[in-house]
Parts: structure tokens; C-alpha cells; sequence
């Protein structure tokens, strides 16, 4: 793990707090207000505008998303055109507005007008959406993206907890109650406004004709998606989780009043439980990223939400306890298994969305970043919809909350296999990751050494068949590795690095034709400014020590004069991976997993200075100091 990641310094500074409190104290409100309705429907008693109180839930929560999915392709052009800190402003005024109609519905307890304010609230998110998204890469630096998607992650669903529970305190208070909660809406939404003075300027960053017509600029920015198959399938599997998050958040109220058989003070509890969970998730993807765009965590975190969405059916309790309150329940039989569950649950869903959110920003075109967010927000207002819809089926044919949860659990292991089929990226970077960071503690250091943009060339020694592997994790770039075609045909190298589009090599007097292949295959990954990574050995070394560099680096640079940036492993001699002792990975472990392995990462050399015996002398010194 790098010792040069610091995400905690992000709050300190005026180009990421602002923001951060901005949408905290916006996510806040939103669930003071929404919580507070949810509770106010599902334990008013009867009917409401003719609806049963958990189907009412369903429409509730189908209004709140609702112009997500009509207003995002509006919101997201919008945000591409103007200047986004200018934009938050206005909105966050506006939300003022929305809190008063809020607090005025509370006050006279009018269903109507607290949905008008929900839509309304919802239309406010919808916009502000993809300005918090596409204003991060613009005041953060790349290394800084995955943290502050973590932070924006954990703070926005920590917002939902405390919401969620400061919603369901001030509703149940007796008389007061709903006077209390619209005064919260509107003091929250006036506290926005005032941190959101303090985000610096963000301009547009390409000239935006205006669509204003949202279904065909929805359909143009889902075009504009679909033409980058890593970032699109990353949408659907946002959109996904949305679909999942959606079910469990709204079907809460329900779940405690009729499953188990509680108060709104327990339904708060057990949502803490789920929401605390996902804030330690989007933490924890952070640490476990070190900085970089990990979406090896993916496919870990789908089957933990398979398993423990299964695992909420089976540890529900059997028949209700009616007027069970939080002490109560926690002293019966099965009731830890079940928050644990749902910490785990939502634990696992920060895990999956904060690399996803972190890939989208990264890998689309600056100039069209916010129409992409804002397509990824439709397609999650359209899940949330067929959430709501699912589960308004699903209760209208007599299914019950628990098996909801199952069937969306066994739903959610067919759309993992669905996208890790089309992608394989993403199981690749979990075995990468696997092998990096649980077979070995990695040390490393200088990855500002590693251009952020433009073609380079890496070159480091050669120790062992993981190099590849440890290198590639530890960049914050894609690199196309040149690698002996014997390695890559290896299955472990292949199944890693061949959608990477590693570059096979042999000898001249092996297979020429191969040889004249790969340099050209080099220069076109040059010219298209990419990474390539070259062990100038030719081989792994068989002694432990650096052997004499070859000269294809110098007849790479003779044909694209591009930086060469050198590096150094050490601590993979004696590894089951090594040749110490005979033939790589034949024999047991000799240095045993968990040990430190460094990577030196050394400043970029001019093309013109980067002979072999200069390159080898910096990785040589690398080593020693590693």
C-alpha cells in the first residue's frame, strides 16, 4: 500500500469541503423529509388517498425518484454548460423553497402537499446530482478520486442515517411532531445554501448547445454511454444496486411493523444498522484502493450482497412480536444475526458503488462528464421505478417482505454473472488484487513518478511471475505489459492480462515474425498514448540478482522517443513465484504469503537519456534503497 495517500487531508481543504458539507447537509434533509412521510404513512392507521399504508410507501418512494428519471438528461447537460459551482448555489436556494412547502405540509399533516414537496425534493437531487459528481475530477486530482467518491459515498449515506433517524425521532414526537420536523427541513436546507457559498469555481469545459426537450436528450446521452462498454456496464451496475438499495430502504417501515412487529424508534435502529453499514463499506473501498480505481472489489462485494440479502430472509423472525421496542428485540433469539446482516448488506453495497462511481468519472471525456453522470442517473431512477414496481407486485400477489428480500438477493448473483460475463476486467483486478494485497503486504513508493496523461514506457527487473500483477495494481493507469509469449500463455497470466491487451514476445531467432510484431504493436500503443511496461531482462532472473538489460528498449525509443519511467521490486526472490530453487511455482512456499514486498518507483528519464546501461545503473540504485 502506498504511504502517499492521505484522504483525510480532502476535509481540510476549500475545494472538496464545501462540496462535502453541500451534499450532506442536501441528503440530510431529503430523509429528514421523506422519513417523516414514510412513518407518517405506515403507522397512520387505514387508508390513505385509497391506498393501503404499504403500497402508499411504494408510491411515495416511485414520486421521489420519478424526476430523476425525466430531468436527468436536462440536469446533465445543464451542468455541462455553466459553471457548477454557480448552478449548486441556485439549486440549494431553491431547496429553501421546497423546505417550506415541506414544513407547511407537515403542519397541517396534508398527504398531498408532503408529496408535492417530495417531488419536488427529488427534482432538487436530480439536478444536483450530476454537478456534485462531474465537479469532483475538476477540483481533485486523480489520485484523489477514489477518496473523495468515498467520502461523498460515506457522508451521503451517513446524511440518510442521520436523516432517516432524526425523521423518525421528531414524527413520533407527540403533538410537536410534525411542527418539528418541517422547522428541521427548512433550517437543513438553509445550511446548505450557506456551504455551498464556499465551493470554488468550476467552468463549463466545452460549449453545450441546449436539447430541452428530456427524451431525446436522454436517448443521446445513453448513446453517448453505450460507447464505452466498461462505463456503461458500470451504470447498469450502479443502477443495480440502486434497484436492491431502493427495495430494502423503502420496504423498512413495513418489514419492522409487520415482520417483526416493532415501533418507528426500532425501524430506525435496524435502518442505522444497514446505513452505517454502507458508510463503513465506502470507507473501507476506499483504504482497501489505496488511491487508485479498484474494481476488483466488485465482484467481492456482489456476493456478499447475494449472501447476506439471502441471509436477511432466513434470519427474520418467524411470527411478529407486536409492540416490541429496541431492548426487546435485541434480547430475542436470532435478532444479532439479523443486524449484523444488515451491516454486512450494506457494507458490501459501498464496496460495489464507490469503484463504479470512481471508473465512470475516470474513464469518460471531461467535456461530456456531467451528461454521462446524469445518463447513469436515469438509468438508476429507471431501476428505482421497477423497484418500486416489483415490490408493488410482489405485495399485490401476496409475497412477503422477507421473500422480497430473497428473491432480489438470487436476482442480484444473475446480474453480477451477467456483467462479469461481458466484462472480465472485472474478476481479472479481483484476482490481481487478491494476489497483491492478501498473498503480499506491498510497500510502495513514488507514484507521482507516473505521468498521469500522455505515452511512457515502464521498466523494471524481473523476479518473479506476479510482477506483472504487482506493477499493474499498483498504477494508477492501464498498462499494456510486453511479455515473454511463454508467460502469457501461462493461464494465470493470460486470464489477467489478455483483455489488458499484453503484448506476446519471442526471441529473434525463435519466431521473428513475432519479434517485428510486437514492436510495432508497442509503437501504435505509443502513439495512442498508453502505457507500456517492459522487463528489459528479457526473462526472470534465475540468480535473484538484476541480469544485463537488452536492447529492445533502445530500439523502442529509436522509433518512439517517449519518457521511460524505471522501477524496482524486491522482497519476490524465494516466492512460490520466483525460480529460486528450480522451476517457478513447482515447488512449496519458501518465502510465505503476507511478506513485504517493495516497489521503488524512480523519476521519468528523457528518451534521449534512457540508454540500457543508464536504465539498469537507476534500477539497480532502485533496489538497493527499496
Amino acid at each position: 500500500m502506498t504511504t502517499e495517500h492521505a484522504p483525510h487531508s480532502l476535509l481540510r481543504t476549500r475545494r472538496f469541503l464545501p462540496l462535502f458539507l453541500t451534499q450532506f447537509l442536501g441528503a440530510l434533509n431529503d430523509n429528514v423529509l421523506k422519513q417523516g412521510l414514510l412513518l407518517l404513512i405506515s403507522f397512520a392507521g387505514g387508508e390513505i388517498l385509497g391506498l393501503t399504508p404499504a403500497l402508499m410507501v411504494q408510491v411515495a418512494a416511485g414520486l421521489f425518484v420519478l424526476p430523476m428519471f425525466l430531468f436527468s438528461a436536462s440536469a446533465g447537460q445543464i451542468a455541462d454548460a455553466f459553471d457548477k459551482a454557480r448552478l449548486i448555489r441556485w439549486v440549494k436556494f431553491v431547496e429553501i423553497g421546497i423546505a417550506a412547502l415541506g414544513a407547511y405540509g407537515f403542519a397541517i399533516k396534508s398527504p398531498v402537499l408532503l408529496l408535492a414537496a417530495l417531488f419536488l425534493m427529488g427534482l432538487h437531487s436530480t439536478v444536483f446530482g450530476p454537478l456534485k459528481y462531474s465537479i469532483l475530477p475538476q477540483h481533485l486530482r486523480s489520485d484523489e478520486i477514489v477518496a473523495g467518491n468515498a467520502w461523498v459515498e460515506s457522508g451521503t449515506f451517513v446524511a440518510i442515517l442521520l436523516g432517516s433517524v432524526l425523521g423518525g425521532i421528531l414524527i413520533a414526537v407527540h403533538d410537536t411532531g410534525p411542527l418539528l420536523t418541517g422547522a428541521a427541513c427548512i433550517t437543513f436546507a438553509v445550511l446548505g445554501w450557506l456551504s455551498s457559498l464556499g465551493i470554488p469555481p468550476a467552468p463549463s469545459l466545452a460549449k453545450v448547445r441546449l436539447n430541452w426537450n428530456p427524451f431525446t436528450e436522454i436517448a443521446h446521452n445513453l448513446r453517448i454511454a453505450r460507447t464505452n462498454r466498461s462505463v456503461f456496464l458500470s451504470m447498469i451496475g450502479i443502477s443495480w444496486f440502486w434497484f436492491f438499495g431502493a427495495l430494502i430502504l423503502s420496504q423498512f417501515g413495513p418489514f419492522v411493523q409487520e415482520v417483526i412487529g416493532g415501533s418507528e424508534h426500532l425501524a430506525t435502529f435496524l435502518l442505522a444498522s444497514f446505513i452505517v453499514g454502507i458508510a463503513l463499506g465506502s470507507i473501507a473501498a476506499e483504504r482497501a484502493s489505496g488511491g487508485r480505481v479498484e474494481i476488483g472489489l466488485v465482484p467481492l462485494a456482489s456476493i456478499g450482497l447475494t449472501v447476506f440479502g439471502a441471509d436477511i430472509y432466513f434470519a427474520s423472525p418467524a411470527i411478529p412480536h407486536p409492540g416490541i421496542d429496541i431492548p426487546g428485540f435485541l434480547a430475542q433469539p436470532g435478532s444479532w444475526r439479523l443486524i449484523f446482516g444488515l451491516v454486512m448488506l450494506g457494507a458490501c453495497g459501498g464496496l460495489y458503488t464507490v469503484p463504479l462511481y470512481a471508473l465512470i468519472q475516470t474513464r469518460c471525456e471531461p467535456a461530456i462528464r456531467s451528461r454521462i453522470i446524469a445518463a447513469n442517473n436515469v438509468l438508476n431512477a429507471g431501476f428505482m421505478v421497477l423497484s418500486a414496481g416489483f415490490a408493488f407486485l410482489a405485495l399485490h400477489f401476496n409475497a412477503t417482505i422477507p421473500e422480497i428480500f430473497l428473491i432480489a438477493a438470487v436476482m442480484n448473483l444473475a446480474v453480477a454473472l451477467f456483467i462479469y460475463r461481458l466484462v472480465p476486467e472485472f474478476l481479472q483486478r479481483l484476482f490481481a488484487w487478491i494476489v497483491v494485497h492478501v498473498m503480499y503486504r506491498i510497500h510502495a513508493q513514488g507514484h507521482a513518478n507516473i505521468p498521469r496523461d500522455g505515452a511512457a514506457i515502464i521498466v523494471c527487473n524481473h523476479v518473479s511471475f506476479v510482477d506483472p500483477l504487482i506493477i499493474a495494481a499498483e498504477s494508477r493507469r492501464p498498462i499494456r505489459f510486453v511479455m515473454d509469449h511463454r508467460i502469457f500463455k501461462q493461464p494465470l497470466m493470460n486470464f489477467v492480462f489478455r483483455d489488458a491487451h499484453a503484448i506476446p514476445i519471442a526471441p529473434a531467432k525463435e519466431d521473428p515474425a513475432m519479434l517485428e510484431q510486437a514492436y510495432a504493436e508497442v509503437a501504435k500503443a505509443l502513439a495512442n498514448g498508453d502505457l507500456v511496461g517492459i522487463f528489459p531482462e528479457g526473462r526472470i532472473t534465475n540468480t535473484g540478482e538484476i541480469e544485463a538489460f537488452k536492447n529492445g528498449i533502445g530500439k523502442i525509443l529509436a522509433r518512439t522517443p517517449v519518457p521511460v519511467v524505471p522501477m524496482a521490486l524486491s522482497g519476490l526472490w524465494g516466492s512460490f513465484f520466483s525460480r529460486k530453487g528450480g522451476r517457478a511455482m513447482s515447488k512449496p512456499f519458501r518465502r510465505g504469503i503476507f511478506n513485504r514486498v517493495d516497489l521503488a518507483i524512480g523519476v521519468a528519464i528523457p528518451a534521449q537519456q534512457a540508454s540500457q546501461q543508464t536504465l539498469q545503473t537507476i534500477v539497480t540504485n532502485l533496489r538497493t534503497r527499496a
